[in-house]
Protein backbone atom coordinates (compact mmCIF):
# COMPACT_ATOMS: atom_id res chain seq x y z
CA UNK A 1 0.00 0.00 0.00
CA UNK A 2 0.94 3.10 -1.09
CA UNK A 3 2.45 5.35 2.57
CA UNK A 4 2.37 8.83 0.98
CA UNK A 5 -0.40 11.12 -0.40
CA UNK A 6 0.09 11.43 -4.06
CA UNK A 7 -1.26 13.36 -7.12
CA UNK A 8 -5.05 11.69 -8.21
CA UNK A 9 -3.76 12.89 -12.24
CA UNK A 10 -0.48 10.72 -11.51
CA UNK A 11 -2.40 7.34 -11.03
CA UNK A 12 -2.58 5.57 -14.41
CA UNK A 13 -5.46 6.16 -16.47
CA UNK A 14 -7.88 3.34 -18.58
CA UNK A 15 -9.12 5.09 -21.74
CA UNK A 16 -12.44 4.03 -22.72
CA UNK A 17 -12.18 0.67 -20.86
CA UNK A 18 -15.27 -0.85 -20.45
CA UNK A 19 -17.00 -4.18 -18.79
CA UNK A 20 -19.84 -3.78 -22.29
CA UNK A 21 -19.71 -5.61 -25.64
CA UNK A 22 -19.32 -3.94 -28.89
CA UNK A 23 -21.26 -1.83 -30.19
CA UNK A 24 -21.50 -0.27 -27.14
CA UNK A 25 -17.97 -0.03 -25.88
CA UNK A 26 -17.17 2.53 -28.47
CA UNK A 27 -20.04 4.97 -27.26
CA UNK A 28 -17.43 5.58 -23.52
CA UNK A 29 -14.12 5.61 -25.98
CA UNK A 30 -13.35 9.35 -25.00
CA UNK A 31 -13.73 8.63 -21.19
CA UNK A 32 -10.62 8.44 -19.39
CA UNK A 33 -11.03 7.09 -15.71
CA UNK A 34 -8.52 6.74 -12.99
CA UNK A 35 -9.53 4.35 -10.68
CA UNK A 36 -8.41 6.25 -7.16
CA UNK A 37 -9.98 3.52 -5.27
CA UNK A 38 -8.39 1.02 -6.94
CA UNK A 39 -4.87 2.10 -6.64
CA UNK A 40 -5.70 2.67 -2.69
CA UNK A 41 -6.48 -1.01 -2.18
CA UNK A 42 -9.70 0.15 -0.98
CA UNK A 43 -12.32 -2.97 -0.91
CA UNK A 44 -15.58 -1.34 0.33
CA UNK A 45 -16.42 1.61 -2.19
CA UNK A 46 -14.81 2.84 -5.08
CA UNK A 47 -13.91 6.07 -6.44
CA UNK A 48 -12.76 7.18 -9.74
CA UNK A 49 -11.53 10.48 -10.91
CA UNK A 50 -12.84 10.50 -14.69
CA UNK A 51 -12.38 12.89 -17.68
CA UNK A 52 -15.15 13.23 -20.74
CA UNK A 53 -14.16 14.37 -23.67
CA UNK A 54 -15.86 16.82 -25.90
CA UNK A 55 -18.96 14.54 -27.23
CA UNK A 56 -18.18 12.08 -24.88
CA UNK A 57 -20.53 10.06 -22.59
CA UNK A 58 -19.52 8.10 -19.22
CA UNK A 59 -21.77 5.09 -19.26
CA UNK A 60 -25.12 4.33 -21.08
CA UNK A 61 -28.10 5.11 -19.25
CA UNK A 62 -28.73 3.01 -16.59
CA UNK A 63 -29.84 2.32 -13.02
CA UNK A 64 -28.52 -0.23 -9.86
CA UNK A 65 -30.79 -2.49 -7.74
CA UNK A 66 -28.50 -2.44 -5.46
CA UNK A 67 -25.38 0.16 -5.61
CA UNK A 68 -25.30 3.62 -4.89
CA UNK A 69 -23.51 6.34 -6.91
CA UNK A 70 -22.29 9.53 -5.92
CA UNK A 71 -20.83 12.45 -8.73
CA UNK A 72 -18.76 15.97 -8.10
CA UNK A 73 -18.18 17.49 -10.92
CA UNK A 74 -15.07 19.38 -10.52
CA UNK A 75 -14.24 20.65 -14.61
CA UNK A 76 -16.91 21.28 -17.22
CA UNK A 77 -20.32 21.58 -17.54
CA UNK A 78 -21.70 18.09 -18.02
CA UNK A 79 -25.46 17.34 -18.87
CA UNK A 80 -26.85 15.06 -16.04
CA UNK A 81 -29.53 12.36 -17.81
CA UNK A 82 -31.66 11.87 -15.12
CA UNK A 83 -34.58 9.54 -16.26
CA UNK A 84 -36.19 12.27 -18.82
CA UNK A 85 -34.87 15.16 -17.59
CA UNK A 86 -31.73 16.71 -18.65
CA UNK A 87 -30.00 19.28 -16.00
CA UNK A 88 -26.60 21.18 -16.72
CA UNK A 89 -24.05 20.88 -14.04
CA UNK A 90 -20.88 22.66 -13.15
CA UNK A 91 -18.25 22.65 -11.08
CA UNK A 92 -19.03 22.26 -7.73
CA UNK A 93 -22.32 20.67 -8.28
CA UNK A 94 -22.92 17.03 -6.98
CA UNK A 95 -25.98 14.66 -6.98
CA UNK A 96 -26.36 10.97 -5.49
CA UNK A 97 -28.54 8.19 -7.23
CA UNK A 98 -29.84 5.78 -4.60
CA UNK A 99 -29.74 2.19 -5.46
CA UNK A 100 -33.19 0.56 -6.33
CA UNK A 101 -34.93 3.65 -7.48
CA UNK A 102 -35.60 2.35 -11.29
CA UNK A 103 -34.41 5.92 -12.20
CA UNK A 104 -31.81 5.60 -15.06
CA UNK A 105 -29.13 8.30 -14.92
CA UNK A 106 -25.65 9.32 -17.33
CA UNK A 107 -23.18 12.07 -17.97
CA UNK A 108 -22.43 13.17 -21.21
CA UNK A 109 -20.92 16.16 -22.41
CA UNK A 110 -22.01 18.24 -25.34
CA UNK A 111 -19.69 21.33 -25.12
CA UNK A 112 -16.58 21.79 -26.42
CA UNK A 113 -14.24 21.58 -23.15
CA UNK A 114 -13.12 18.85 -21.20
CA UNK A 115 -15.45 17.19 -17.90
CA UNK A 116 -13.80 16.33 -14.57
CA UNK A 117 -15.65 14.87 -12.00
CA UNK A 118 -15.45 12.47 -9.21
CA UNK A 119 -17.73 9.06 -9.10
CA UNK A 120 -18.15 7.32 -5.80
CA UNK A 121 -20.03 3.71 -5.95
CA UNK A 122 -20.16 1.36 -3.01
CA UNK A 123 -19.35 -2.41 -4.25
CA UNK A 124 -22.56 -4.34 -3.22
CA UNK A 125 -22.70 -8.01 -3.80
CA UNK A 126 -25.46 -9.42 -6.08
CA UNK A 127 -25.77 -6.15 -8.28
CA UNK A 128 -28.21 -5.83 -11.04
CA UNK A 129 -27.79 -2.87 -14.11
CA UNK A 130 -30.41 -2.31 -15.70
CA UNK A 131 -29.79 -0.41 -19.45
CA UNK A 132 -33.19 0.71 -20.27
CA UNK A 133 -32.37 1.82 -23.92
CA UNK A 134 -29.94 -0.60 -24.76
CA UNK A 135 -30.24 -4.84 -25.18
CA UNK A 136 -27.92 -5.17 -21.98
CA UNK A 137 -28.04 -6.03 -18.23
CA UNK A 138 -25.45 -6.47 -15.94
CA UNK A 139 -24.95 -8.67 -13.00
CA UNK A 140 -22.44 -8.80 -10.31
CA UNK A 141 -22.08 -12.35 -9.08
CA UNK A 142 -18.51 -13.25 -6.86
CA UNK A 143 -16.66 -9.70 -7.97
CA UNK A 144 -17.51 -10.68 -11.36
CA UNK A 145 -19.28 -8.54 -13.88
CA UNK A 146 -21.45 -10.91 -16.45
CA UNK A 147 -23.21 -9.34 -19.33
CA UNK A 148 -26.38 -10.23 -21.45
CA UNK A 149 -28.39 -9.06 -23.58
CA UNK A 150 -32.16 -8.77 -22.23
CA UNK A 151 -33.18 -12.20 -22.75
CA UNK A 152 -30.30 -13.53 -20.63
CA UNK A 153 -28.27 -14.67 -23.64
CA UNK A 154 -24.40 -13.92 -23.11
CA UNK A 155 -22.45 -11.95 -25.12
Amino acid sequence: MNQSPISATSIPATQGQTIYPEPYASLVQGRLKRKLGDFFGLKNFGVNLTDLAPGAQSALLHHHSQQDEFIFILAGTPTLILGDRELTLGPGDCYGFPAGTGIAHQLVNPSAEPVRYLEIGDRSPNDQVNYPNDDLQASLTDGQWIITHKDGQLY
